[in-house]
C-alpha cells in the first residue's frame, strides 16, 4: 500500500473529512483561488490546473457560488488580500524530510506556525532548499478498486501506455504517477478507456523513502496531521515509508 494511500485512508477512519468540512471548504476555495492565478485565468475549460481544483471542490460537495467566489478572488476581484503559494521545508522526528505546501496572505503569521508545529513535534525547520531536491513535481491519478471488478494489471498497462511513469497497487485503490505537464494526457488517456478516475492532482514525491524507527514514524504521522489541520497549510509530502503496522497503531 503506498504512502498516499495509507495516509488518506487513515484520515477517513478518523472521520476528519466530515468533522472539518469547513476547513475542507477553505482550504479547496485557496486552491481554486491559486490556480487561476498560476494557471492563467478563470475558465476550466482554459486551466487544466483550474478545472482539477473545481472537479475536486464539486465532489466534495462545496457550493457554485463558493466555487465562483473563489474563482473572482484569483481574477483580482473583492477586497480580500491576495493568496500566495509558499512552500516551508523541513525535518520531523527521525530524519524525515518534510516539505509543507501553503496557501497565505500573511506570510509571517504562516512561518511562524509553521516552525512552532515543527519544534513542538521534536522536527527541525530547514532553510528554502534543504529537502525539496528530495522530491519530484508529479501528477497523481487515483483508481479507486473498492467493490470494483477491474483488473489491476489491466489498469496498469492502459495507463502506462496513456504516459504514466508508475504505478502502485495496493488492495483498495491504484496510485498512478506521470509527469505533472502529462497529467492530462494521461487522465484523458485513462477515461478513454472507461477507467474511473477518483482523483486527479498534483503532488510531490519522494525520490527515495525512510522507515524510522516505530516512535519516530508516529511522531511524524501526528506531525504531519497537525500541520494539516493548520488553516494556511494546504499539503504536507514527507519520505516516511509507512508501513501496514504503523499505520494501524496510528488509527
Amino acid at each position: 500500500m503506498s504512502g498516499h494511500s495509507k495516509w488518506h485512508t487513515i484520515r477517513r477512519s478518523k472521520g476528519v473529512a466530515d468533522q472539518r468540512r469547513g476547513q475542507l471548504f477553505t482550504k479547496l476555495a485557496r486552491d481554486i483561488t491559486l490556480a487561476v492565478r498560476e494557471g492563467g485565468g478563470g475558465d476550466p475549460d482554459m486551466n487544466f490546473r483550474l478545472r482539477l481544483t473545481v472537479d475536486k471542490a464539486k465532489a466534495n460537495n462545496m457550493p457554485n457560488d463558493s466555487i465562483q467566489r473563489s474563482i473572482e478572488r484569483g481574477l483580482g476581484k473583492g477586497n480580500e488580500a491576495a493568496l500566495e503559494e509558499v512552500y516551508y521545508e523541513g525535518y520531523a522526528p527521525g530524519g524525515i524530510a518534510i516539505l509543507i505546501e501553503t496557501a497565505t496572505d500573511n506570510r509571517n503569521r504562516t512561518n511562524s506556525d509553521v516552525r512552532s508545529a515543527i519544534n513542538k513535534a521534536g522536527g527541525n525547520p530547514g532553510e528554502p532548499g534543504s529537502v525539496s531536491w528530495m522530491f519530484d513535481l508529479k501528477g497523481l491519478l487515483t483508481v479507486d478498486l473498492t467493490g470494483s471488478d477491474l483488473d489491476p494489471d489491466e489498469v496498469q498497462l492502459i495507463a502506462i501506455d496513456a504516459g504514466a511513469d508508475d504505478v502502485e497497487v495496493d488492495d483498495q485503490d491504484l496510485a498512478i504517477y506521470c509527469e505533472w505537464t502529462q497529467l492530462n494526457a494521461v487522465r484523458q488517456g485513462l477515461l478513454d478507456q472507461e477507467i474511473p478516475i477518483s482523483g486527479a492532482e498534483k503532488t510531490m514525491r519522494p525520490k527515495t523513502l525512510v522507515q524510522p524507527e516505530e516512535k519516530d514514524a508516529l511522531a511524524v504521522l501526528r506531525l504531519i496531521e497537525k500541520l494539516e489541520d493548520l488553516d494556511d497549510v494546504q499539503k504536507v509530502y514527507s519520505n516516511l515509508d509507512l508501513t501496514d503496522e504503523i499505520a494501524a497503531k496510528f488509527e
